[in-house]
């Protein structure tokens, strides 16, 4: 069956593959034109970014600044041009006739940091299959955009992440579920909604969405949203959104192929082609990836084999975007997945594991747009994720299977959007829609499909000049957990022209999912045990009849069985942002998050061979609460420093009370191994919660030297310490308990640019100091890979 599977995807390849190079066979129409030179105090900008849309096409100005886009149908458009070291330019332009239309733009020197504010009047493009915008949140926003990650040399999407500020990225790796997570201002990965072009991405194992299995080719710019984003994105976006926006729009039909082979025989290929179609009313995109890995060990010592897995990744994806006349449009995107992966372990006992695991996922979207006015827009968008999972563990001498688990899940969602805007004085964006959900898991019995309704009405007001205002309401409704409504307020007051202040509140809403609920999980390296909340009480009881129970903690399971609830988060932001010069932009926030309810596991009882078994509770309250602040600066032309730094508490203050009362377990004496003294508790000997540091810190050089063609980046990010589990057993964690130490990494790129920018050759070298630790078994030693690209494309 995997083989007519295969089969059948590599058919499609070659078709999706012969229809890219044949359609810009197709003659073209000429209609308007758009052209022009972008200047800075007189002198001509080359390799400026210009970008037109609603159509999405991207070119680069040439030595004599000079651009152009030909063959435009009639209708409204918006131009940006960016530039490292410039202020971002944005224009409006109405087209009606077969005309050519000539600017002459000037820059003005400055800079706009990644991290915007809910209204801040840095350049964005646009997303053609939602109305939605990252600006419309009343949290923080950080937008990474192609040329950023270029500069950084990165191959997956969680190796962006990480060098954010206030973004961990995290490894869940055992029995054959292995991800490769993010955390955010103290949110873990099950908090935070991961989304491909407006829509959420499915698959997650023990919570967290695996970062690793996206490839950065084909990404236009990422958006991130710090903070509760239920009034925007929905009920899972609890912690922040993490939105993948692809590439779309093309002027002229072109294709890139690349190669970067280096350290673990990794290899990632990739090839990307877009072009225009039946008179330039359509363009299409798509990009194929192939990744893979040796895989690595960072605890040799202890363990044989490899504690990060090689794998096989394999994607492919793309857009088409056709206009049906001068005011609508068809969109359809789609995405394909498939990761094949192997992990032997042997920890010298006799005993050596192995475990497969096969990912697939696939991404469908087709939406329609129309625009009625100039100023009332609507989208129709249909939605279909499925993805699958097959996890298996043996015993390879014996090769008998120790647990195996298949796992689907499918989403069909249906969305209707409309925006209004007036005179700039306020815009309004709504929407409503609903979703069913169906999961089949071997470990799953009884499980019925999760239906859910949504609508949403989200707005911004500059009711005077130095001020703007956003706000939002959303309701959910889950068939399970009945409805819950979201509102989000922001506000950005312009102090003076140098110094602006902004503030935001936001609330989220997560509902327990399938597997919290109905998965009975059996971990056989770990030995442990995870039964879902709704099939507690008969489970244990089975597990008892059968001679599998040596103790219940009865208190434990009165208070859990069927009793999760969901949990609730409210977001508080305010900021200043300083601009003294044009050179110079520094930005500051402090966070409150309030979470109830808050999802964690508990043991419940004690199984045959001292096996550990966990269920799942509500926390009454907890809390991440800090500060960052963001720097960036260019001293001089295409030079860009930047910098970050992020506090972080995250505690249960749920431990804090009963540790203040004297309940047990919190109850039980502090010991220091140290002194082999032993005292009392107190609140302030809590620490926090597992995996979050105090202190965190990234900083980042981006040059580009012209007449060498050439550009580098050097990045360092720095983690402290942070705690891994309690070592001492008093139930929570305290200064004495097992931390994972502080560390630094550095990672640099360097690229050339040959034969007129149509090749490049690029070298990148990360982790450079090659640190690595037993307890952080994702985090390889130094990576070094060397690479080339060549584009295929029409000169100017």
């Amino acid at each position: 069956m995997k083989n007519k599977i295969t089969n059948g995807l590599n058919q499609n390849k070659i078709v999706l593959s012969f229809v890219l190079l044949c359609i810009n066979l197709l003659q073209a129409q000429k209609h308007n034109t758009i052209r022009g030179n972008v200047y800075h105090s007189g002198n001509p900008i080359k390799q400026a970014v210009i970008t037109l849309e609603p159509s999405g096409k991207t070119i680069f100005t040439d030595f004599n600044g000079f651009f152009s886009f030909s063959e435009l149908p009639n209708g409204n458009y918006t131009i940006s041009v960016t530039n490292m070291g410039y202020k971002n330019y944005i224009q409006q332009i109405v087209l009606n006739g077969n005309h050519n239309k000539s600017l002459h733009i000037d820059l003005e020197a400055g800079i706009d940091l990644n991290e915007v504010s809910v209204n801040s009047k840095t350049s964005t493009k646009n997303n053609p299959e939602t109305l939605i915008k990252a600006q419309y949140s009343a949290m923080p926003v950080i937008i990474i955009d192609r040329k950023t990650i270029e500069l950084m040399g990165s191959r997956r999407l969680d190796e962006i992440l990480k060098e954010q500020t206030g973004i961990a990225v995290v490894n869940n790796i055992s029995g054959g579920a292995r991800s490769v997570g993010v955390q955010m201002q103290g949110f873990g990965s099950e908090y935070i909604m991961v989304l491909i072009d407006g829509q959420p991405m499915m698959g997650r194992n023990n919570g967290n969405f695996d970062l690793s299995r996206i490839s950065v080719s084909n990404i236009e710019r990422i958006e991130i949203i710090k903070g509760a984003s239920s009034s925007l994105y929905g009920s899972e976006a609890l912690g922040g959104t993490i939105n993948i926006i692809t590439r779309h729009g093309v002027i002229d039909p072109q294709l890139q192929a690349s190669l970067s082979y280096g350290s673990l025989n990794i290899v990632d290929a990739t090839l990307e082609g877009e072009t225009p179609f039946s008179n330039n009313k359509g363009t299409a995109n798509i990009a194929a990836n192939y990744y893979r890995t040796d895989g690595f060990n960072t605890n040799s010592k202890y363990i044989q084999g490899t504690t990060s897995p090689p794998y096989d990744n394999y994607s492919l994806q793309g857009r088409s975007r056709y206009q049906l006349n001068e005011n609508s449009y068809l969109n359809f995107s789609g995405r394909y997945g498939l990761r094949r992966s192997f992990m032997q372990k042997d920890f010298g006992l006799g005993h050596i594991s192995g475990d497969n695991q096969d990912e697939q996922d696939l991404n469908l979207s087709l939406s329609f747009d129309h625009k009625f006015k100039s100023n009332l827009k609507s989208i129709s968008r249909y939605y279909l994720t499925h993805y699958t999972a097959d996890m298996s563990v043996a015993w390879q001498e014996s090769n008998n299977s120790v647990s195996q688990d298949v796992f689907k899940q499918t989403l069909h969602r249906l969305e209707q959007q409309f925006s209004f805007s007036h005179n700039n004085t306020y815009q309004l964006v709504g929407g409503i829609g609903g979703s069913i959900e169906n999961m089949n898991d071997d470990a799953l019995t009884g499980v019925n499909s999760l239906q859910t309704f949504f609508s949403y009405l989200q707005g911004e007001w500059t009711p005077i000049q130095k001020l703007k205002a956003v706000g939002g309401l959303r309701y959910d409704h889950t068939n399970n957990f009945g409805g819950r409504l979201n509102p989000s307020f922001g506000l950005q007051y312009f102090i003076t022209p140098k110094i602006t202040f902004k503030a935001g509140i936001g609330t989220g809403f997560k509902a327990p999912d399938f597997k919290t609920n109905y998965l009975v999980f059996y971990n056989s390296s770990s030995n442990y045990l995870v039964i879902g909340n709704a099939v507690l009480a008969p489970t244990l009881q089975q597990l008892q009849d059968d001679g599998q129970i040596s103790e219940i903690r009865q208190y434990v399971l009165n208070q859990t069985a069927g009793n999760l609830q969901a949990e609730k988060s409210t977001s508080y932001n305010a900021g200043i942002i300083l601009e003294p010069s044009k050179k110079f932009k520094a930005e500051g926030n402090i966070f409150y998050h309030k979470i109830t309810n808050q999802i964690n596991s508990i043991q419940v009882a004690t199984g045959a061979n001292n096996r550990i078994i966990y269920t799942y509770q509500n926390l009454p309250k907890a809390v991440n609460k800090g500060f960052e602040i963001g720097l960036k600066l260019s001293p001089i032309k295409n030079l860009e420093i930047s910098a970050g730094y992020q506090y972080l508490i995250a505690q249960d203050l749920s431990v804090k009370d009963s540790i203040r009362a004297g309940k047990w377990p919190y109850s039980q004496n502090i010991h220091d191994p140290a002194t082999g003294n032993s005292y009392k508790p107190r609140p302030k000997d809590y620490w926090g919660i597992e995996n979050r540091s105090r202190h965190m810190a990234n900083t980042a050089i981006f040059y580009r030297y012209e007449p060498w063609k050439m550009s580098a980046s050097v990045r360092v990010n720095f983690r402290g310490k942070y705690p891994f589990g309690d070592r001492n057993g008093n139930q929570f964690i305290d200064k004495y308990d097992l931390f994972v130490k502080e560390y630094w990494l550095t990672n640099a790129s360097i690229e050339k640019r040959l034969l007129k920018d149509h090749l490049s050759i690029r070298f990148t070298a990360d982790n450079i100091f090659n640190y690595t630790d037993p307890l952080m078994p994702g985090q390889p030693g130094r990576i070094l890979l060397g690479g080339l690209s060549y584009r295929f494309f029409k000169d100017l």
